[in-house]
């Protein structure tokens, strides 16, 4: 629609041209809507309201009285309520890129400023200090001229090659250095002591191995040479059965003899000459009622002999009469 203006999310619209804004602005702020703008009788502007960055690089002398050279970032941006619109508007609007310029100036002094009253141990150890300083002692400044601060990064801190910040590290980089040298004397046992104990359990598994290869040949070689002698030793049991067979056999055979000689020859002459005997024993008696016949001591009657059939065997006893 002609005549109507909106402005950006990230901008404020400045509408000067009859009535003035709220506390006397020469102009009217509208942000977040758009609004009719009579052409030719009213002019809009616009101001920015997004996110801008300063950088700083300053050479500041410590309290010390040594020369650093501190580099920051400021992040800024102009405030949100119309007040801090309305000062950011009468003083950049015609030329918005100064507003980087003048926050770089106001930093730059009130970094000189606190540097100025801190010590080189202080400013190097103790940043976030540093900076927390900076932005209380500019944030009334800045808000005069409509603008608030973010945050502020302290890049970095130079000596200027004087050597004072690393003759400062100097101790702390020695007690490092030395750390670390006991760190890696320390890592270099640890792996030493590790090789070790990884040779030794490998010697050891190798020896293990070795014993058990042993035990296992030891015991091939055993049931090979058993086998081995399996053949011989089962004949020579044989042989020995054989042999304890045919002497049983002829214990046997021997006993049947002695018990075939008893009973065909020994006992058939016991049996004679107890029959002997008994015919001489009672001879006598016969003789004394028959005269002329010969007595027990007739020359003609021969004494009992004694008959021997064999070792072991008792004695028979004949008795011949002569003829």
């Amino acid at each position: 629609m002609l005549g109507y203006r909106v402005p950006a999310p990230d901008e404020a619209m400045l509408v000067a041209g009859g009535r003035f804004g709220r506390g006397g602005a020469p102009f009217k702020v509208i942000t977040g809507h758009g609004a009719f703008v009579l052409p030719f009788f009213r002019k809009t502007s616009f101001l920015t309201l997004s996110m801008n960055e300063a950088e700083v690089a300053e050479t500041c002398v410590t309290k010390q009285g040594i020369s650093l050279n501190v580099r920051s970032v400021i992040a800024f941006k102009v405030g949100n309520d119309e007040e801090s619109i309305v000062n950011a508007g009468q003083r950049f609007l015609s030329d918005q890129d100064q507003m980087s310029t003048l926050t770089g100036r106001i930093f730059a002094g009130h970094l000189r400023s606190i540097i100025g009253s801190m010590t080189v141990e202080e400013i190097v150890t103790e940043r976030q200090k540093l900076a927390t300083e900076v932005l209380d002692g500019s944030k009334a400044e800045m808000a005069k001229i409509g603008l608030t601060v973010d945050s502020l990064q302290i890049q970095s801190i130079d000596d200027l090659n004087s050597g004072y910040i690393d003759a400062m590290a100097a101790p702390h980089n020695a007690a490092i250095q030395r750390q670390a040298q006991i760190a890696q004397a320390q890592a270099n046992q640890a792996a030493a002591e590790a090789q070790q104990e990884s040779q030794r359990q490998q010697a050891e598994y190798a020896r293990h191995t070795s014993v058990v290869q042993a035990q296992y040949k030891a015991e091939v070689d055993k049931a090979q040479a058993e086998a081995a002698q399996a053949g011989p030793l089962a004949q020579a049991q044989a042989q020995m059965n054989v042999i304890a067979a045919q002497a049983d056999l002829a214990q046997r055979q021997s006993e049947l003899r002695q018990r075939q000689l008893v009973a065909e020859v020994i006992k058939p002459a016991q049996a004679e000459a107890e029959k002997v005997e008994i015919l001489a024993s009672r001879r006598p008696e016969r003789d004394r009622g028959r005269p002329g016949r010969a007595g027990p001591d007739d020359p003609r009657v021969r004494e009992e002999e004694p008959v021997r059939l064999g070792h072991g065997h008792h004695p028979l006893r004949r008795s011949c009469a002569r003829g």
